[in-house]
């Protein structure tokens, strides 16, 4: 029996796949369930399945556009699983080890040079002026007079040289981008040129949340098997930050503004396709271990390519993390159609006032980047300032004053 896979729906609103990576060859047997081929799609990668076992056949190449519903393979069900024992064909290569052998006694040609006829005489008077003028070595130019004389017209048509090759190597290679890289490149471009989008910064003292986590890691670790990391802490200070402005957290849809009185907030990371926004639902409910465990769980989906479309769908605000490349300051693009975006960077200890004394502190540099149509200034800058605020006072603000009940100690 031959049976006809087809592509399944990856998702809503999605009509067609590209076929990234066949993982197995066009006659092999495969098993039911056994992933066959890496399929991207506008939203994610995925895995496609085997339906049953059998030989395969395949419909598609890879880089082909193939729309849902349409047959990628064949597999023929009747086969019958080949025999691991078959004996191995080995008189080919022996038959061919002579001409591997003449090969190798041939001599190897040289390649045919071209002739060019540099100059073999100083350059005629005029033409070592212009040369001059144009700082370049006689020794660079082909001469066209006699014996190879330069010539004022080689002096005038002669360009001054950009460099010369050291011999090291200048290859390229061009390379189709992956349907998921072409969306996420659209969706950019489109962030740009569609949204008023602009950017205000402000500096966060992290003293008082590395003075928590020295604290406490050992024994959030111990008790729930999580490390206690800088996302947490800035989930509930961001979705602490919404709650107080509202706007941040809304979208705008033709001509009206939906605004959520919930936080799906979107966690920027990175996996072995590129970037990956998969959502923390509701994270205005969950504690920091809550928080701690999701963002673990789809970092892990995420870097073992198991993204689905439903995990990056939904989100309400997103959080970059930069700082985790070395990025000091950014400006993050809006990922659409959210309104806006927290830009986080690295941790730098430097000299501030405080007080009126000079301390050296953990200091980062944050940037909210937002739709100026939906967000006005006083939002945009009340908003990263309630950020800033939450950061610098977790205990009071993030944690009701109890830290050990805050995380569940």
């Amino acid at each position: 029996m031959i049976l006809e896979m087809k592509v399944p729906s990856p998702g809503e609103s999605i009509k067609e796949v590209e076929i990234a990576t066949w993982l197995v060859k066009d006659g092999d047997y495969v098993e039911k369930d056994q992933a066959i081929a890496e399929v991207d799609s506008d939203k994610a990668t995925l895995e496609l399945p085997a339906e049953a076992s059998g030989i395969i056949t395949l419909k598609a190449e890879e880089g082909d556009a193939v729309a849902v519903g349409a047959v990628v393979c064949l597999i023929d069900t009747s086969a019958a699983k080949p025999s691991g024992d078959a004996p191995k064909a080995e008189a080919k290569p022996a038959a061919e080890a002579p001409k591997a052998e003449e090969k190798k006694a041939e001599a190897p040609k040289a390649a045919p040079v071209a002739e060019k006829t540099y100059a073999t005489q100083a350059p005629s008077p005029a033409a070592r002026k212009i040369l001059d003028e144009k700082n370049i070595q006689p020794s660079d130019i082909v001469g066209t007079g006699k014996g190879g004389r330069i010539t004022k017209d080689d002096a005038v048509n002669a360009v001054p040289s950009m460099g010369t090759p050291t011999g090291g190597s200048r290859g390229s290679e061009r390379t189709k981008l992956s349907m998921l890289r072409r969306k996420v490149a659209e969706r950019l471009v489109s962030a740009k040129n569609e949204t008023a989008m602009l950017t205000t910064f402000n500096e966060v003292n992290l003293t008082n949340v590395n003075k928590l986590r020295s604290e406490f890691k050992d024994a959030f670790k111990d008790k729930h098997g999580l490390g206690l990391g800088f996302m947490s802490f800035f989930t509930k200070a961001v979705t602490r930050a919404l709650q107080l402005y509202p706007d941040v957290n809304s979208m705008i849809d033709g001509d009206h503004k939906i605004s959520y009185d919930f936080c799906d907030i979107s966690v920027a990371v990175s996996g072995p396709k590129g970037l990956m926004v998969p959502v923390v639902r509701n994270a205005e409910t969950l504690s920091f271990r809550g928080i701690e465990s999701e963002i673990k769980r789809l970092a892990i989906r995420a870097r073992d390519g198991q993204i689905t479309v439903d995990d990056m769908t939904g989100g309400t605000f997103t959080i970059s993390n930069g700082g985790v490349f070395g990025s000091m300051l950014s400006t993050p693009i809006i990922n659409p159609p959210q309104s806006g975006i927290l830009g986080m960077h690295n941790i730098i200890e430097r000299p501030i006032a405080v007080d009126g004394q000079v301390v050296i502190a953990p200091m980062m540099y944050v940037a909210l980047s937002y739709d100026h149509r939906i967000i006005d200034g006083r939002e945009s800058v009340g908003f990263l300032v309630a950020v800033k605020e939450g950061l610098e006072n977790p205990t009071e603000l993030l944690m009701d004053n109890n830290p050990k009940k805050a995380l569940e100690l």
